[in-house]
Protein backbone atom coordinates (compact mmCIF):
# COMPACT_ATOMS: atom_id res chain seq x y z
CA UNK A 1 0.00 0.00 0.00
CA UNK A 2 2.80 2.75 0.53
CA UNK A 3 3.60 2.18 -2.82
CA UNK A 4 1.36 5.07 -3.78
CA UNK A 5 1.95 7.87 -1.23
CA UNK A 6 -0.80 10.93 -1.29
CA UNK A 7 0.61 13.46 0.96
CA UNK A 8 -1.78 15.89 2.82
CA UNK A 9 -0.14 19.56 4.02
CA UNK A 10 -1.49 20.95 6.70
CA UNK A 11 -2.44 24.51 6.40
CA UNK A 12 -3.93 24.82 10.73
CA UNK A 13 -7.41 23.39 9.37
CA UNK A 14 -9.74 21.30 11.67
CA UNK A 15 -10.56 18.30 8.67
CA UNK A 16 -6.78 17.58 8.24
CA UNK A 17 -7.17 13.56 9.87
CA UNK A 18 -10.87 13.52 8.56
CA UNK A 19 -8.96 13.99 5.22
CA UNK A 20 -6.63 11.93 5.14
CA UNK A 21 -8.83 9.10 6.75
CA UNK A 22 -10.92 9.29 3.53
CA UNK A 23 -7.61 8.36 1.15
CA UNK A 24 -7.16 5.59 3.64
CA UNK A 25 -10.27 4.44 3.19
CA UNK A 26 -9.52 4.12 -0.36
CA UNK A 27 -6.81 1.86 0.13
CA UNK A 28 -4.20 4.65 -0.44
CA UNK A 29 -1.07 4.99 1.90
CA UNK A 30 -1.15 8.70 3.21
CA UNK A 31 1.11 11.00 5.34
CA UNK A 32 0.23 14.48 6.90
CA UNK A 33 2.93 16.83 6.87
CA UNK A 34 3.28 21.07 7.94
CA UNK A 35 3.18 23.48 5.22
CA UNK A 36 6.92 24.14 6.99
CA UNK A 37 7.99 20.53 5.44
CA UNK A 38 11.30 21.20 3.07
CA UNK A 39 10.03 20.68 -0.23
CA UNK A 40 13.37 18.39 -0.84
CA UNK A 41 11.99 16.11 1.97
CA UNK A 42 8.78 15.63 -0.04
CA UNK A 43 9.53 15.54 -3.43
CA UNK A 44 12.06 12.92 -2.28
CA UNK A 45 8.89 10.77 -0.99
CA UNK A 46 7.91 10.63 -4.50
CA UNK A 47 3.92 11.30 -3.63
CA UNK A 48 1.50 10.00 -6.41
CA UNK A 49 -0.51 12.87 -5.05
CA UNK A 50 -0.77 16.05 -2.42
CA UNK A 51 -4.08 17.52 -0.99
CA UNK A 52 -3.61 20.93 0.53
CA UNK A 53 -5.89 21.34 3.08
CA UNK A 54 -8.01 24.75 4.59
CA UNK A 55 -6.88 26.53 7.61
CA UNK A 56 -8.51 29.79 9.38
CA UNK A 57 -5.99 32.24 7.28
CA UNK A 58 -6.79 34.13 4.25
CA UNK A 59 -3.83 34.22 1.15
CA UNK A 60 -3.82 37.70 1.59
CA UNK A 61 -2.71 38.06 4.88
CA UNK A 62 0.98 38.97 5.27
CA UNK A 63 2.30 36.27 7.72
CA UNK A 64 -0.33 33.83 5.93
CA UNK A 65 0.99 29.82 5.42
CA UNK A 66 1.96 29.51 2.27
CA UNK A 67 3.86 27.14 -0.20
CA UNK A 68 6.25 27.58 -2.78
CA UNK A 69 5.66 27.61 -7.01
CA UNK A 70 8.01 24.40 -7.03
CA UNK A 71 5.20 22.37 -5.07
CA UNK A 72 3.04 22.87 -8.02
CA UNK A 73 5.97 21.74 -10.54
CA UNK A 74 6.79 18.43 -9.30
CA UNK A 75 4.57 16.42 -11.75
CA UNK A 76 1.79 14.79 -9.50
CA UNK A 77 -1.49 16.30 -9.12
CA UNK A 78 -2.26 18.60 -6.72
CA UNK A 79 -5.74 19.10 -5.10
CA UNK A 80 -6.54 21.67 -3.14
CA UNK A 81 -9.52 22.36 -0.46
CA UNK A 82 -10.79 25.86 0.93
CA UNK A 83 -7.53 27.33 1.96
CA UNK A 84 -5.11 24.97 -0.22
CA UNK A 85 -7.39 25.88 -3.55
CA UNK A 86 -7.19 29.86 -2.84
CA UNK A 87 -3.37 29.19 -2.25
CA UNK A 88 -2.71 27.13 -5.15
CA UNK A 89 -4.27 29.73 -7.65
CA UNK A 90 -2.80 32.23 -5.43
CA UNK A 91 0.83 31.00 -5.36
CA UNK A 92 0.17 30.24 -9.21
CA UNK A 93 -0.65 34.38 -9.71
CA UNK A 94 -4.56 33.97 -9.76
CA UNK A 95 -7.09 36.43 -7.42
CA UNK A 96 -9.23 35.00 -4.84
CA UNK A 97 -12.66 37.54 -4.50
CA UNK A 98 -15.67 37.38 -2.58
CA UNK A 99 -18.30 35.88 -4.50
CA UNK A 100 -21.59 39.01 -3.58
CA UNK A 101 -24.10 37.10 -5.48
CA UNK A 102 -24.31 33.93 -3.84
CA UNK A 103 -26.80 32.44 -2.28
CA UNK A 104 -29.11 35.17 -3.79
Amino acid sequence: MKSELVIVIDFGGQYNQLVARRVRECNVYCEIYSYKTDLEKLKAMKPRGIILTGGPNSCYEEDSPTCSRELFELGVPVLGLCYGAQLMQHVLGGKVREDKGAGR
